[in-house]
């Protein structure tokens, strides 16, 4: 059977090694001339069934056989495979003989042939006898046995077979597309295959970076290797392995000249046909010419040894028809650090985060057109022309993973029409005249220039990718070679180059990509000093990150066009203070946001996982037909779409206005609120609970002065930590206890030693916390930082002689009522809107979130008691579980049913007081809620004023 024989396959390799399902040719394309149409294979096959029915013989006609087979597909089989290749076999006695297999193609197909009527059964036990002895990189993907009357095609990789009778050849003749060319590789950006490759181009890189080969020829040097192993297993090398054959048949074991002949292939690959030498060697003469500058540059010449070339041997094993130059580019990078290899995978970008921001940019609209298009030969030729018409910018490209991702997705697309055209009649037969997108549609920018390298190669072989494609789907060979366009990728800094240079703005209709994540903490100074360059006149520019000066420089660049952007960012810039900084200088350039997707956790597919927390936000100068925001239940959960009204720079659906960090409430009557107490101790001041036992006991008068100490990390899960408050401790204790002298002593010596000034002066009160907050009376008290799991982030009421630690906000003065409206599902809505963030979890702030909450306006005293009421409902069923943290009972999945209840009827409270009985979920109160500030502040748009005058305002301070 079939699968008892896999099994007994797929035991074979793995006693030859590890990765063997990954280590060898999967997919060859032989080609010497470009391959012959479909339907002249299919009427070979015919022929060829017809000539062979009658044969029986193995011994007298199995070559001339497969000669003729190979000829069917229009190669030559002496140029690809070879007759009773010789392999070593182990018997069970352990004796070592040599086996000779009946065809064999390295690392593609191994044939077994039996005479008619016998057992391919035992045919194909035969030919996996053959691998243990068979090199790991020639290991074969598919293994074929016949009788001359029937055929048996074992695909080793997928685990699929197919038999059939010869005479039925030319009905399962695309199986073998490989041995013509036609083969279209599925590509899979998770195939471990990406990984493979760049672990191998990875040791060849050391070994030659190790000998003294680096820098800019060694990058150069990889980049053109990469282009070849590609080349060898797509068919632009004809015929297939060619430059693995070459390698193998053309240099020394020693890799001495390996170096030398490769300078010699460079210069070869570079030279059109009518200008080599005619007496140049017959395997150079047959590559082809590339062009696209790509082999222009001489090289200092490398100098190879045995290892080296053994390491691009095994390179070449790998099937390069497979890669994913979505993908790999970023993994290819980095290679050239040996500490990013290490976590190998989490230096590249999925493909389905990339298609998150180009789908709605433009691929929906397109696929949209594409649909109502469908039966109209007219409307899908325009369609085709307009894909054509599309320029693509990154101005921020790396390795070109988002050039590579549009550019396949805009020819699949085109495949789509010219399959719809061919099958309504209105397509010319020689398709390759209409294939319009091309590379020369992309442009990019990019610092280093080794990804900029790899970004113009890998545009290149996804464009021969697609090639193979419609070469597939449409029966006749097509491929761009030479090189005659490619794309625009720029070596330098985009912030400090003009844009226009690379592509005049006219001509560009969408900028697209991933500028890096760099917080505002952690720019180097030469990226402090080009920020700070781009954002001249934009006040508090400090507080931004990095990847809004890409905003700034995309607004000026499109200002005043139809184009559009979006870019990856990190989510804080839609956070807390930074979108009141950015947004006005946006706006006052007309830019409006088309689509977003809200906070989502941008993580990889590779092994070592790296993951942030990121946005997408699409922009432009023009009104979008339609807005979408992109919302996560979970943030590494899928997207759900959301059409809006609007979106607001905190990414809701909500009126256009900005948050300025306000120093008291935005409504006079609420309380201020204000950080806990620093101790700027060195934690000398702070002790744990045995800590404080072993004084208390040594000394039990210093009891008094030790009060409970209480910041977030307390105050919700219910932890226990103690401090030294001696404000009022009598100086004799001060003097004479033995504890407090020794801390209060390395106080001082700490402020003593700080290079802060002010620190410094504190030295002079070392028993006292460094900045004093802390309230005679009782106060709320709320946590600054809490998970983004719970519905409801828990505040509370805390006794004077509570301290409260600078890890939390406090609220002296506040009442029941006051509880009642910060804890109700209003202002947690209000809270997730326009906080910031700590990674994913929520980063609640004074100036931004507290003071800028609109209150109930003029509440009746009948709905002031109605919230405290309620309010104190919540405050009893906390009660019920003494034993339990806030973090315990608002845990999501077990939160109690009864503080579930008295927090839906505080919500009915509250809400009465806003003058609505009823909300639709946490959009409609935030709508509500930014429709209620800009009332409150008139900042966007007081009275008599124009929203430009009103931005302008924003920009120059005006309060």
């Amino acid at each position: 059977m079939i699968s008892s024989l896999l099994q007994d396959i797929f035991r074979v390799k793995q006693n030859v090694g590890q990765n063997n399902l990954h280590s060898r040719h999967e997919i060859r394309a032989s080609i010497i001339m470009p391959p012959i149409s479909w339907n002249e294979i299919r009427d070979r096959a015919t022929a060829f069934s017809r000539d062979w029915a009658t044969e029986r013989s193995e011994d007298a006609e199995a070559k001339t056989f497969w000669d003729a087979f190979f000829n069917v597909f229009g190669v030559t089989r002496r140029r690809l495979a070879s007759f009773e290749a010789p392999v070593k076999q182990r018997s069970d006695g352990g004796r070592i003989s040599t086996g000779f297999i009946d065809l064999f193609w390295k690392g593609v197909l191994l044939v077994e042939h039996k005479s008619r009527g016998k057992d391919l059964n035992r045919a194909y036990a035969q030919a996996i006898d053959y691998f243990p002895g068979i090199p790991e990189r020639d290991l074969p993907h598919y293994v074929l046995v016949s009788d001359f009357a029937r055929m048996r095609l074992f695909d080793l990789e997928t685990d699929q077979q197919w038999e059939f009778p010869l005479s039925d050849l030319h009905k399962h003749i695309r199986l073998f597309g490989f041995i013509a060319g036609y083969h279209s590789q599925a590509i899979r950006p998770q195939d471990p295959v990406n990984i493979h490759a760049a672990e191998r181009m990875g040791r060849l890189h050391d070994r030659l970076k190790g000998s003294g080969y680096t820098d800019h020829p060694l990058e150069v040097l990889l980049v053109r290797l990469l282009f070849c192993l590609f080349a060898d297993d797509t068919g632009l090398f004809q015929p297939a392995q060619a430059f693995r054959e070459w390698v193998e048949q053309e240099t020394q074991e020693d890799g001495r000249d390996l170096g030398p002949k490769l300078t010699e292939l460079f210069q070869i690959l570079n030279t059109q046909p009518e200008a080599r030498q005619k007496s140049l060697d017959e395997r150079l003469s047959a590559f082809p010419y590339v062009n696209g500058r790509l082999f222009a540059e001489i090289l200092p010449i490398p100098a190879f040894n045995a290892a080296m070339r053994i390491e691009l041997l095994d390179a070449c094993a790998l099937d390069w028809g497979r890669i994913s130059p979505a993908i790999f580019g970023g993994l290819f990078q980095s290679i050239m650090d040996p500490a990013a290899r290490r976590n190998l995978g989490a230096h590249y970008t999925s493909e389905t985060n990339i298609l998150k921001l180009i789908k709605p940019l433009f691929l929906d609209d397109l696929h949209r057109e594409f649909a109502a298009a469908k039966g109209n030969a007219h409307k899908l030729t325009d369609l085709q022309h307009k894909l054509r018409e599309l320029t693509l910018f990154d101005p921020a490209c790396g390795c070109g993973n988002f050039l590579v991702v549009a550019y396949r997705e805009l020819r699949l697309l085109e495949l789509e029409i010219l399959r719809l055209l061919r099958d309504s009649g209105q397509l010319a037969l020689d398709i390759f005249h209409l294939i319009q997108v091309n590379v020369d549609q992309c442009f990019g920018i990019e610092i280093e220039e080794f990804p900029a390298q790899i970004a113009q190669v890998a545009l290149w072989l996804t464009d021969h990718q697609m090639n193979q494609r419609v070469s597939e789907e449409f029966g006749q060979y097509y491929a761009r070679l030479p090189l005659t366009t490619s794309a625009h990728i720029v070596n330098d800094n985009a912030l400090t180059l003009e844009w226009g240079t690379v592509v005049p703005r006219e001509q560009v209709s969408y900028i697209l990509g991933n500028p890096p994540f760099v917080g505002k903490k952690e720019q180097s100074k030469a990226q402090k000093a080009e920020f700070l360059a781009i954002m001249h006149g934009v006040k508090g520019a400090g507080v931004l990150d990095y990847v809004t000066a890409w905003y700034r420089k995309a607004a000026e660049f499109m200002q005043g066009t139809s184009m559009s952007a979006a870019f990856v960012s990190t989510n804080s810039i839609t956070q807390g203070e930074q979108p009141g900084v950015l947004w006005p200088h946006l706006w006052v350039r007309g830019m409006k946001i088309h689509f977003a997707h809200r906070t989502f956790k941008w993580s990889n597919e590779g092994r070592g996982k790296a993951a942030v927390h990121c946005v997408i936000i699409g922009f432009g100068p023009s009104e979008p037909t339609r807005r979408m925001i992109y919302d996560y239940e979970k943030i590494d959960g899928e997207p759900h779409p959301v059409e809006a009204r609007n979106i607001n720079p905190y990414l809701v659906d909500a009126v256009d206005v900005v948050l300025s960090k306000r120093g008291r409430p935005l409504a006079p009557s609420t309380p201020n609120i204000n950080y806990g107490s620093m101790p700027i101790d060195d934690g000398h001041l702070i002790l744990s609970t045995e800590e404080r036992n072993a004084a208390i006991a040594a000394e039990p008068q210093i009891g008094p002065f030790i009060r409970p100490y209480v910041g977030g990390e307390e105050f919700l899960n219910n932890t226990q930590r103690w401090c030294l408050w001696l404000s009022d401790a009598p100086l004799p204790l001060l003097r004479h206890s033995p504890f407090l002298r020794e801390r209060i002593g390395r106080v001082r010596a700490f402020r003593k030693a700080s290079s802060r000034k002010e620190t410094v002066a504190l030295a002079a009160t070392p028993a006292l916390f460094g900045e004093i907050r802390q309230p005679d009376n009782s106060y709320l008290l709320i946590a600054k930082v809490s998970s983004e799991n719970r519905p409801i982030m828990p505040i509370g009421f805390m006794a004077a002689m509570v301290i409260a630690s600078g890890s939390c906000l406090i609220v002296p003065g506040a009442k029941i009522f006051h509880f009642g409206v910060l804890q109700s599902t209003m202002h947690m809505a209000w809270m997730r809107a326009v906080a910031g963030r700590l990674e994913s979890r929520y980063q609640y702030s004074a100036g931004i979130v507290y003071n800028n909450f609109p209150w109930p306006e003029t509440p009746s005293e009948r709905q002031r008691i109605a919230i405290e009421a309620a309010a104190q409902s919540v405050l009893d069923a906390r009660a019920q579980f003494p034993e339990s943290s806030l973090a315990d009972i608002y845990d999501p999945l077990a939160m109690p049913p009864a503080l579930v209840q008295t927090h839906h009827a505080l919500d009915r409270a509250v809400d009465a007081a806003y003058g609505r009985r009823k909300f639709i979920g946490d959009a409609d109160r935030v709508a509500f809620l930014f429709e209620k500030y800009q009332q409150l502040t008139m900042t966007m748009f007081p009275l008599g004023t124009t929203k430009k005058q009103s931005i302008r305002k924003l920009i120059t301070g005006f309060k």
